[in-house]
């Protein structure tokens, strides 16, 4: 096997920080008999895992790897929305949503930038207006680093090999990276709370619903260190800690949510028995290389970094949610569509079923 060497190890952590994880294109859903001025408008906003990076098809144009199987174009299929869909990997929520995405995060897929770099992108809050009727926002978890807590994670396996639970002993209790983490999970709880006001502001009229992050590895059942189809070299010690994490984040937008006037989806738990470590058809996770999923044989032609990591997948997918993660998506969001949770009065009867 191929050894992991260190040198992309640091960065890794640089392009996975970003990549947890395609501004300014509007996407209609399939053509419909209804006038468009007489359909509801919807915008979503978010990250990579609400623009669904690395799924087929996706949008090549601007570096955000929207795929038009991801739950905003699912949703507006079915409902026969006017979409707006302005998610994009690597975005944060001041770099990305309240204010403009910068060329050095946008990472793609395509993952290698035209020359030159994809432009910057504007905020996605510009894409709110007085008319927008329903909002989705799925969003944090770049801001909280995550990227970067799991390519420590998987440096700490490789370098501490004698020790059971690396990455959880760094960022707990007296662990070096403890006050980093908390100082992350302060900013990202002040800089959610204006995200929320602001959605509000810019779209006074909308129903807004956070969509939380599915499960990635609720249990070690399954899990094989060094198999990058999975995740690599974290240890098994540190994976209950990563869950943690990741609930810990989830709980965070469930309090935004009920304190600031929106419904929360839950993605997680429909999610737990399809983590990262499962295989075929329950899996719904990309593990850190992987093959792609998704209509069409669209590729994503590896970098230098990729290259260094071991396996034998198609793709650094960095741990995202694959096409079946995608479909779980629509289908959670959905249901909170239906029981009337973010469909504006008068607009729209959603079809059961």
């Amino acid at each position: 096997m191929t050894r992991f060497r260190m040198p992309a190890l640091t960065r890794l952590a640089v392009a996975a920080a970003a990549s947890l994880a395609v501004v300014a294109s509007a996407f209609t859903p399939a053509a419909s008999g209804a006038p468009a001025a007489d359909r509801p408008e919807y915008v979503a906003l978010g990250d990579s895992y609400s623009a669904g990076v690395f799924v087929r098809p996706w949008d090549a144009s601007d570096g955000c790897g929207r795929s038009y199987r991801n739950y905003p174009h699912q949703l507006a299929e079915r409902f026969n929305y006017r979409l707006r869909d302005v998610t994009c990997g690597a975005a944060e929520v001041v770099d990305g949503i309240l204010e403009p995405q910068p060329s050095h995060k946008i990472l793609g897929p395509p993952t290698v930038p035209p020359e030159g770099g994809w432009p910057e992108l504007p905020p996605q809050l510009e894409a709110l207006s007085q008319d927008t009727d329903i909002v989705t926002v799925g969003i944090g978890g770049n801001s909280l680093g995550f990227g970067t807590i799991l390519a420590k994670c998987l440096e700490l396996g490789l370098t501490q090999p004698l020790k059971t639970k690396p990455c959880t002993d760094h960022y707990t209790g007296s662990g070096s990276g403890a006050p980093w983490l908390a100082d992350r999970f302060a900013q990202l709880d002040a800089d959610f709370s204006r995200m929320m006001r602001a959605i509000h502001a810019a779209a006074p009229h909308a129903r807004v619903a956070v969509v939380g992050y599915p499960a990635i590895v609720p249990d070690s059942s399954g899990c094989t260190f060094l198999h990058w189809n999975q995740l690599g070299s974290t240890k098994k010690g540190d994976m209950p800690w990563l869950d943690g994490l990741e609930r810990r984040l989830n709980d965070l937008l469930v309090r935004h949510s009920d304190h600031e006037n929106a419904t929360y989806v839950d993605t997680y738990g429909p999610s737990v028995a399809h983590g990262v470590c499962k295989s075929g058809d329950t899996k719904w996770m990309y593990g850190i290389r992987d093959n792609l999923t998704g209509d069409g044989d669209q590729t994503d032609p590896p970098t230098e970094l990729c290259n260094e990591i071991p396996g034998t997948g198609e793709a650094c997918t960095l741990v995202h949610p694959n096409a079946r993660g995608l479909d779980n998506q629509a289908r959670e969001v959905a249901k909170v569509l239906q029981r009337g949770g973010v469909t504006p009065a008068g607009l729209l009867t959603p079809p059961q079923g």
